[in-house]
């Protein structure tokens, strides 16, 4: 009844959804399953390392063979246009994981010169299923035949599972222990039946909402190209990334910025209830200091949270701001951006 009652505000809706608060506690507690199938671009040839170095402000020259690694792409004015992973499967050979190949195909050829690079998508061709959540460990190894329990984060191997050719990368967008299988889309089928099949004796949830770019990364604090929209790695806390030896598109532009930060993406949680957009102003002492890019219901945390885009100096954890809704103005706390295990330790555990 609750999708049909029109009393029900949405931020009331999102906080008493069953469905998704179902699906959101089982990734948090025991594992849930779902296609997170994303476009993938494969590249390979001699100058791929030192190509890769040029678009992406991460060192990818020097990751390890079977290691993904998170960057972004900029363009010359050293904003992020892109953040994808990178997984170097060989020498000369990687993977791409992003959402907008079709640009990021155009960049390259606008970029790549005489460079022995060749590169072409094969989103078509994989399907990838993330397998979420503190049982998801011995899910894998139940379904593989090769045991994974010794993959470290952030890398990738190969894997069967009888006859079926498979990837497995320990990695995923939830905050949890996870994993993400890669196979061949024409056998798709084959693999999801064999995780099903797998998952009752460990309870596993296939997740149909959208708690997986909402509640569950929300509370993590991972963020989505709206997130990161116009702005520069260093705004939103991604200086770690950014591998200054490297000559990469936009490094004079973020050298320049490097020097005068005026803006951060925080976190924030309403103190009450209420429903945020994102683009909704966010004023403190009467002035308007940035904007809402993101707003959830934390299920694991019982509060309404976000993250915005806000004037750097008034990026103060505790601080009360508004929020200029349509509703009218709702009151929130600014925060740190992640809310939810800070340390690391369920992901990398």
């Amino acid at each position: 009844e609750i999708y049909f009652c029109n009393v029900i505000k949405e931020g009331d809706f999102m906080k008493n959804d069953v469905l998704r608060r179902k699906e959101h506690e089982a990734v948090r507690n025991g594992v849930g399953y779902y296609d997170f199938t994303h476009q993938v671009l494969d590249v390979k040839g001699k100058d791929a390392a030192t190509f890769l170095d040029k678009v992406f402000v991460n060192d990818i020259k020097n990751m390890k063979k079977g290691h993904a690694l998170y960057t972004t792409m900029l363009n010359e004015e050293g904003k992020i246009i892109d953040d994808v992973i990178v997984f170097r499967l060989e020498d000369d050979k990687y993977l791409i994981s992003t959402l907008y190949i079709d640009k990021m195909i155009k960049w390259f050829d606008k970029f790549k010169g005489g460079c022995d690079i060749d590169y072409k998508d094969i989103t078509s061709k994989l399907t990838m299923f993330a397998l979420q959540g503190p049982k998801s460990r011995d899910l894998v190894n139940k379904i593989v035949d090769k045991d994974i329990s010794s993959m470290k984060f952030f890398t990738i191997e190969d894997n069967t599972v009888g006859d079926l050719d498979i990837m497995v990368a320990r990695a995923g967008f939830t905050g949890e222990l996870g994993y993400e299988l890669y196979v061949e889309s024409g056998k798709k089928e084959v693999l999801e039946e064999k995780i099903k099949e797998c998952g009752k004796e460990f309870g596993l949830v296939n997740i149909t909402t959208d708690v997986i770019i909402g509640s569950l990364p929300g509370e993590k604090g991972y963020v989505l190209m709206s997130d990161l929209e116009g702005t520069n790695p260093l705004e939103v806390g991604y200086g770690w990334t950014v591998h200054w030896d490297s000559d990469f598109i936009g490094k004079d532009e973020l050298l320049k910025a490097k020097e005068n930060i005026k803006r951060d993406l925080f976190g924030f949680e309403l103190l009450g209830e209420g429903q945020v957009e994102a683009g909704d102003p966010v004023i403190c002492d009467g002035k308007e200091i940035g904007k809402v890019t993101k707003f959830t219901y934390g299920y694991t945390l019982e509060k309404f949270i976000g993250y915005c885009l806000i004037e750097k100096e008034c990026a103060v954890e505790g601080k009360e701001v508004e929020i200029k809704a349509k509703a009218g103005s709702l009151k929130a706390k600014l925060c740190d951006r992640v809310f939810y295990d800070k340390e690391n330790e369920r992901v990398r555990e």
